[in-house]
């Protein structure tokens, strides 16, 4: 459905299909203008708060059977009893996928809405730590879990504080910036001292696009790697390698592209204490409170879901359809979409890619051929930036290492969708700990590799910069 073209200004490794140049990083190509598919066969025209949560038009048969029994469990509360349906615990952050991505988005998380863990059985934010010297710790691991089932302690609670900041763009425009800073209490075993500990809170990612993330032509990112540096801006991307099932493999998911996969298993085990054939131990295996008899009535022999039933969960997390863009043809956002590749968003922010011939394979080997050979506008080149660590005092450094990605470093959010996010989540909450309150604030959060955008941006006409963000909420 592309209505217009018109030339604009985008780096040569975003055109992998074919168009040549003299050597040049960037050229002048020709762009699409108006409904471009956001997803190809899988853009969904859904502006309700089910935008993320409808399925793709290509699921049906068995499929579509499969992709409603995914959502079913995904969705659905996790109880601390055996049997289906049960499981939970004996520690966890949510009872259910659902919980923490509600309507396959972010759920608005206890972080923001009671300054820390929750009340109601989940927190919606996951909380990481390790020692200063990168270790975790032996009673802990790698997140702790502030949530428990009866007659268990939750490994710990977490608290917020807030410290706040204003700034001013050059035409006095002012804004303020937000600084959540984390204590830790109520630890199960012993506390850990702050002077030990570096804590750092995410709260959950929208599962929009995850389809198509898991079918994109990984050699293309290899590509963009290679070639997605840009001194003049100070760009370099580059790729994180993980090593899962003994393979290594290029990262795509998770703040720092710290996943190969969706992570499906994983967070049935760590995120709701759930027992599976890749992770058949519980999550506090090896804690004190595992011993002397106090939880093994908790313990059972089987697995708390099946092989099968996670296939039909990632099945359904893959088949979900990417809403379309919107007011494509505002002035506005006209206006605004110039302004993003003014302030060279694009250069990490890519507005194309392109999936495998053969789409991707879920966790159990079946096959999803409908989301190969697709032209998608992800708005992400999938790689890892320097986000800086200077703005009041902290910048987006958390200090955890995940696979190669150091603590500075953070993959290029996805923007599809990104507009309807309040409609679906009723929150605007970005950035890996939410403290970005809106559009603009994520912007200006960006420094390290971002600085040179936010500069640009910061030095718009104030019709300009809101253009900016009438395009951002048009994705």
């Amino acid at each position: 459905m592309i209505q217009h073209i018109r030339k604009a200004i985008v780096p040569f490794c975003l055109l992998l299909c074919g168009c040549q140049d003299d050597g040049l990083r960037i050229q002048d190509i020709e762009v699409p203008d108006g409904y471009a598919l956001s997803a190809g066969t899988s853009t969904v025209f859904v502006n309700s708060s089910y935008a993320y949560d409808t399925p793709a038009d290509w699921t049906a048969g068995s499929y579509h059977t499969r992709f409603f029994r995914g959502d079913r469990l995904y969705d659905d509360a996790r109880t601390s009893s055996n049997g289906y349906g049960g499981g939970l615990g004996p520690v966890y952050a949510g009872y259910s996928c659902g919980s923490c991505h509600r309507n396959a988005g972010r759920t608005r998380p206890a972080l923001w809405s009671e300054e820390g863990s929750g009340s109601y059985g989940f927190s919606a934010m996951l909380i990481y730590v390790t020692r200063k010297n990168g270790a975790f710790f032996q009673d802990y691991g790698r997140v702790i879990h502030d949530q428990a089932i009866y007659g268990v302690e939750a490994e710990g609670k977490v608290r917020m504080t807030k410290r706040y900041e204003t700034f001013q763009f050059p035409d006095g425009e002012e804004y303020e910036l937000c600084v959540p800073e984390y204590e830790i209490y109520e630890w199960y075993a012993d506390s850990v001292s702050p002077e030990d500990l570096f804590c750092t809170v995410r709260i959950p990612l929208r599962h929009v696009g995850m389809g198509q993330m898991m079918a994109i032509d990984t050699k293309e990112i290899e590509t963009l790697a290679a070639r997605s540096n840009y001194p003049e801006y100070g760009i370099s991307g580059r790729a994180n390698y993980i090593n899962e099932r003994g393979i290594m493999s290029l990262g795509l998911s998770g703040n720092k592209a710290q996943h190969a996969d969706l992570t499906v298993e994983l967070g049935f085990s760590s995120d709701m204490g759930v027992t599976n054939s890749r992770y058949p131990e519980e999550i506090c295996e090896g804690q004190s409170q595992m011993q002397g008899g106090s939880m093994m009535g908790l313990m059972y022999d089987q697995l708390d879901i099946s092989t099968e039933d996670m296939e039909n969960v990632d099945l359904y997390m893959q088949a979900l359809g990417v809403p379309a863009r919107r007011n494509v043809d505002d002035p506005v956002v006209k206006r605004g979409e110039e302004m993003f590749y003014e302030a060279k968003c694009h250069l990490c922010h890519v507005t194309t890619l392109h999936t495998k011939p053969r789409g991707s394979v879920l966790l159990n080997g079946t096959g999803l051929p409908w989301l190969g050979s697709q032209t998608i506008h992800p708005y992400s080149d999938f790689l890892l930036h320097d986000m800086g660590s200077e703005i009041m005092g902290v910048g987006l450094n958390d200090n955890y290492v995940s696979g190669l990605a150091r603590g500075n470093e953070w993959r290029t959010t996805p923007l599809w969708g990104i507009g309807l996010q309040e409609k679906v989540n009723g929150h605007t909450y970005f950035l890996h700990d939410g403290r970005a309150r809106n559009l603009l604030e994520a912007i200006m959060w960006h420094g390290g590799e971002g600085e040179a955008s936010k500069n640009i941006f910061k030095n718009m006409p104030k019709e300009d910069r809101d253009a900016l963000i009438t395009f951002l909420n048009s994705l």
